[in-house]
């Protein structure tokens, strides 16, 4: 794997060209295997991981279970009203990071751009911010892992199961950008089919063709659509936003793309798509095979839960239907894991090479593995291990309430960068038209960004004051965002920091537009072979 150092390669000079072009061979690092070495990272993945990548992080195993409680908390109306609303969210969040990552795809993507346009203490805050996020992420895969296999045995205790795949995931994670890359491609592959899978499962069920009974929308008009009022819209909020979080992840993965300014766009277009249609199609699916208040669904008192499809196939006299769902849950559950120790460690990284963490966490060894930040942050997903104290369900909504917050905030300055960037580049005499990818019906979509979300953040925690005030409760609620402004006025005081005049903002760092002309160069060798058209095709 090599040594924790950036020894033994080539470093890429500092360019002056406003392109970043170097100007002789040899300027540009790169690995064993030839792709190149960028910020200490290697540029080895292609257009196909892109395009499976955000949707295998995304689309985890608790999603099986997250629709059960999606439901519960809004009933199966409210559930499909909440992922609509936060899905129109993200498609506008990506449109703001589409058109920033491929102008700019850099180490750290919006997290650095907003030092960059904004103030260099919020590009801190919102780091940290969006590391913790991933981690939180990380603890709440673990706890996952524990609820599926506590359905198998009891026998082994929950946290058990925690270090078990703990072990395993830090093995896997350790084993390069290239691997990664693969092992997502494939595993969401097969995510997919188990997807689609569930859509037929629940149409034989809800058709009575699985259990001979008819079901139809009953459960729509009893016990009825909607459920708990506005409470129970800010937990399915939050819910749907710690779902979709991950999609974003496209822009972190621009620093380590062959060829972004191609292939992102594409990535970005497509992935989204297929997550709001699984999304929405599993929310669906799971309001009309199981009603709302079966009290087997996960909500915060369950020490076990059960996934509705689970639920669906016992009801039609399938008690070993289980079996087969949790197989595909924790088979979805080994691409999530990974995507999310592959997030928050280049996030991780991102901070520690601007100064803004621990310097040790941007070494990678020299084929740009980030060990130091893929241990740390792997490590502390161990925090899942809280499920020994409360109940797995109590986890669950805990961490959900973290990274759901956490999530909020990122996409509001996702908003709030790509509008800065956007009047710097203005203000600067640039054309519209040098821009490689332009975010659709701009400013509008990005004020809708930034005004929905730090409405979403701060409605996210009603719940806590209805019915009695609960301390514990508010402070998950709410905590992310104290931390969020302390880290944000800490560093402002402590570094001195000044929010950056969009006329002086730097459009120039980062273009990275020689590696379109390398692909472009390399493109013209040859065409393309036909079966690598028609893997593009079916997988694309």
């Amino acid at each position: 794997m090599g040594n924790l150092s950036t020894e033994g390669v080539v470093e890429e000079k500092t360019s002056t060209s406003p392109d970043d072009t170097p100007s002789e061979a040899g300027e540009v690092a790169h690995a064993s295997n030839g792709n190149v070495i960028d910020d200490g990272l290697q540029r080895g993945l292609k257009n196909r991981h892109l395009q499976m990548i955000a949707f295998g992080g995304v689309v985890g195993a608790s999603i099986w279970y997250g629709t059960g409680s999606a439901i519960s908390y809004s009933g199966p109306v409210g559930a499909l009203v909440c992922f609509l609303i936060v899905g129109i969210d993200v498609f506008f969040v990506m449109q703001s990071l589409g058109e920033m990552s491929t102008l700019f795809p850099i180490q750290g993507a919006f997290i650095e751009l907003a030092g960059r346009f904004v103030d260099p203490a919020l590009a801190f805050s919102l780091g940290v911010n969006y590391w913790y996020l991933w981690v939180t992420n990380i603890a709440n895969d673990y706890n996952n892992i524990s609820l599926i296999m506590g359905l198998w045995t009891d026998a082994v205790p929950a946290w058990a199961w925690i270090l078990i795949f703990w072990a395993g995931f830090q093995c896997t994670s350790l084993l390069g950008i290239v691997v990664y890359g693969e092992m997502e491609f494939w595993l969401a592959c097969w995510k997919l089919v188990c997807v689609v899978g569930g859509f037929l499962v629940a149409i034989l069920v809800n058709t009575g063709a699985v259990g001979g009974e008819y079901i139809g929308f009953r459960y729509w008009r009893e016990p009825g659509a909607i459920a708990n009022g506005i409470n129970g819209f800010g937990k399915t909020f939050i819910l749907a936003a710690v779902y979709y979080s991950g999609t974003e992840m496209l822009a972190l993965t621009a620093a380590e793309s062959r060829d972004p300014r191609r292939d992102l766009p594409r990535a970005i277009r497509q992935t989204f798509w297929r997550i709001l249609i699984i999304f929405m199609g599993l929310v669906f699916f799971a309001g009309i095979i199981v009603p709302y208040n079966d009290n087997r669904l996960l909500t915060a008192t369950s020490k076990s839960a059960q996934s509705p499809w689970t639920l669906a196939l016992a009801n039609a006299g399938w008690q070993g239907g289980g079996n087969l769902v949790n197989v595909v849950m924790i088979t979805a559950q080994l691409s999530s894991v990974n995507s999310a120790i592959y997030v928050a460690s280049r996030s991780l990284v991102a901070l520690a090479t601007k100064g803004r963490a621990p310097a040790l966490f941007a070494k990678t060894t020299t084929n740009g593995v980030p060990v130091n930040a893929i241990v740390f942050s792997n490590l502390l997903g161990l925090i899942s291990l809280l499920n020994i104290a409360a109940t797995p369900g109590k986890v669950f909504t805990y961490l959900v309430n973290i990274s759901g917050s956490a999530t909020f905030i990122a996409w509001a300055f996702v908003g709030v960068t790509h509008l800065r960037l956007r009047s710097a580049w203005v203000r600067q005499g640039r054309s519209l038209d040098e821009l490689p990818y332009r975010a659709l019906l701009y400013p509008y979509g990005a004020w809708f960004v930034v005004l929905l979300n730090l409405f979403l953040v701060f409605i996210s925690g009603y719940e806590v004051f209805v019915g009695g005030f609960a301390a514990v409760d508010f402070v998950f609620a709410y905590v992310v965002i104290a931390i969020f402004v302390v880290l944000y006025i800490g560093w402002k005081v402590v570094k001195g920091t000044k929010v950056v005049q969009l006329t002086e903002a730097d459009l120039t760092t980062g273009r990275r537009d020689y590696l379109a002309q390398v692909e472009d160069s390399a493109s013209e060798k040859g065409r393309t072979p036909w079966y690598v058209v028609v893997k593009r095709f079916v997988f694309s």
